[in-house]
């Protein structure tokens, strides 16, 4: 039996990484979304930094096709050393 979701494919979904404000964060981040989202552009990305500087917030929005791609991307922006937080 096949999981059922609450999204209809495809959508646009936007994602919510945070991590430290560190040099090569946001270019890795939208690196490991092209992978599983190869028609990501990387130049919509947005970016905001934390009060102190401290964080960096990315907000992604992809061209999701199934629950599974979601699920193997969330997986592995999760894995991501410099990742803190995926919503």
């Amino acid at each position: 039996m096949e999981k059922q979701s609450l999204l209809e494919f495809p959508c646009d979904f936007p994602l919510k990484i945070m991590g430290a404000n560190a040099e090569g964060f946001a270019q890795s981040i939208a690196e490991l979304v092209c992978v599983h989202a190869p028609d990501y552009d990387a130049t919509t990305m947005e970016m905001r930094t934390s009060k102190a500087g401290n964080y960096l917030a990315l907000t992604c929005t992809v061209r999701a096709t199934s629950q599974a791609q979601l699920d193997d991307l969330y997986r592995a922006l999760t894995a991501h050393p410099m990742v803190k937080v995926v919503l």
